[in-house]
């Protein structure tokens, strides 16, 4: 292992522990994900169910080196998501759960410092691709 992965297999391993508890009470992510009054509700179980093995895929797949350029390009397209909902909320003053590590809709997140950790991410996904095995 070459410090040019570190990036690669800290973003997957952060994509896989973020992913852990939303897997483990799809119910309660759906809360968090109706919270963000983004969705019309039809898609928000869908998406409860979805989006956390979408993570712990991407994030496995970094991990293990494995298709990394699909991967990369999945998980920055989910940040910049991410980046643009929260900053949506903050805009509109819902402060909401953001379901980033926990389940727990009464966990109030910092929405700036959520927005600052994404952008840190998207840093770690460039540096992944720009790392990339040939």
């Amino acid at each position: 292992m070459s410090i040019k992965s570190l990036p690669r297999i800290a973003l997957g391993l952060v994509f896989i522990v973020a992913c852990v508890g939303k897997i483990a009470d799809p119910v309660a992510f759906g809360e968090i994900v109706k919270n963000y009054q983004i969705l019309p509700d039809i898609l928000v179980m869908p998406v409860a169910y979805f989006l956390p093995w979408l993570e712990f895929v991407c994030g496995a797949l970094l991990v293990c080196g494995v298709m990394t350029e699909t991967a990369t390009a999945l998980i920055t397209a989910m940040l910049v998501l991410f980046i643009a909902v929260l900053s949506a909320n903050l805009y509109r003053g819902i402060d909401v759960a953001c379901g980033c590590f926990s389940t727990d809709v009464s966990f109030k997140s910092d929405m700036v410092m959520t927005i600052v950790r994404d952008v840190v991410l998207l840093v770690f996904a460039f540096l992944s691709f720009r790392f990339r095995k040939d």
